[in-house]
């Protein structure tokens, strides 16, 4: 392409992307409810026919159109200019990507270390004197790939911990944690594909798994954002909490299973949720930055990545969505 053509493709996709972050940003805060509030995992969850409401039903409906429509204007020439502009507007990210999710890591672990006390997120709780040594060893490990793969199993020996801690229940809102293990053990042993999975692609599903769960537990248990909602009443923008929470947990599942879906739906997806994440942040404060910080790094590289995937039919795109949404209400 020229270098107008490439300049255009930039400054039309920007702007696509400033504009959509500017119009979610006021009402979709993501802050993790558990580390801000009270909860009860025995709490039995909301009855599905409780849940299944005609508000349900017609923002889920919406949600498959989103999708349908999104997967019909990838496959267009306009859908293939905004690709190649993301590409370009990426680029030095893409080209980082393994740099990031080593810092970031790096990051997000001394900070756990420094803070003391926690397993993995601040909700997990731990006496334990050695696992803060654990957090740091973590760290030190993204200086080289061998060590990154050790830093992996180390991260797997805590979420193990979690699991033995808190129950299965409650670390299905991290697997993004088993997914950021699988990349840095992979990376660290030079293992480029896995039953035709990148360490990427590993981890991006890890992230949208946590996601899509923790928008089923704003459907089942309402109850836990309350306060939140209440302390900070301006991410409801005047409308009301029920339908807000049905709302929101539709779009974050929406956008969550885009993230597993070809390249312009999920980077679209990914560059939203990038945006509602950070807008929590600025909310809520330090401790989400802390929780969400392998999100965010996540999403970034999810964002940059230009790897295509085999084309699928438009109509695949809300038909799934329907199956995954199903299944993990059901689990």
């Amino acid at each position: 392409m020229s270098t107008a053509t490439m300049k255009a493709a930039m400054s039309l996709t920007s702007s696509a992307l400033i504009g959509l972050g500017a119009t979610l940003l006021p009402g979709t805060a993501e802050a993790h409810v558990k580390w801000f509030a009270a909860y009860d995992v025995m709490e039995a969850p909301r009855g599905m026919s409780d849940v299944l409401t005609a508000v349900f039903v017609a923002l889920g409906l919406a949600t498959m159109a989103a999708l349908w429509l999104g997967a019909r204007i990838e496959a267009s020439k306009l859908g293939k200019f905004v690709n190649f502009g993301m590409d370009v507007v990426f680029e030095s990210i893409r080209n980082r990507t393994e740099a990031i999710v080593r810092g970031g890591t790096a990051v997000f672990f001394v900070a756990v270390f420094v803070a003391g006390g926690t397993i993995l997120t601040p909700e997990l709780r731990t006496n334990s004197d050695a696992i803060p040594w654990l957090q740091a060893a973590i760290a030190l490990g993204m200086v080289s790939r061998p060590t990154m793969a050790l830093s992996g199993l180390g991260i797997v020996f805590l979420f193990g911990l979690g699991v033995s801690e808190y129950g299965l229940f409650h670390m299905m809102d991290y697997p993004i944690f088993l997914g950021a293990a699988a990349y840095l053990i992979m990376t660290g042993l030079r293992i480029d594909n896995l039953a035709g999975l990148r360490p990427l692609d590993i981890a991006r599903w890890g992230t949208a798994i946590t996601l899509m769960w923790a928008s089923v537990e704003k459907w089942a248990f309402p109850g836990w954002s309350v306060p939140v909602l209440n302390a900070h009443n301006s991410i409801t923008m005047g409308l009301d909490i029920s339908f807000v929470m049905v709302a929101a947990g539709m779009v974050e599942f929406g956008l969550s299973f885009a993230l597993i879906w070809t390249k312009l739906v999920r980077r679209s997806a990914g560059l939203i949720l990038l945006s509602m994440f950070l807008a929590a942040v600025a909310e809520f404060g330090k401790v989400d930055a802390i929780g969400h910080l392998m999100i965010l790094v996540l999403l970034l590289v999810t964002i940059a990545d230009d790897r295509d995937v085999n084309r699928k039919l438009p109509v695949l795109a809300p038909a799934t969505f329907a199956g995954a949404l199903a299944g993990t209400m059901c689990f």
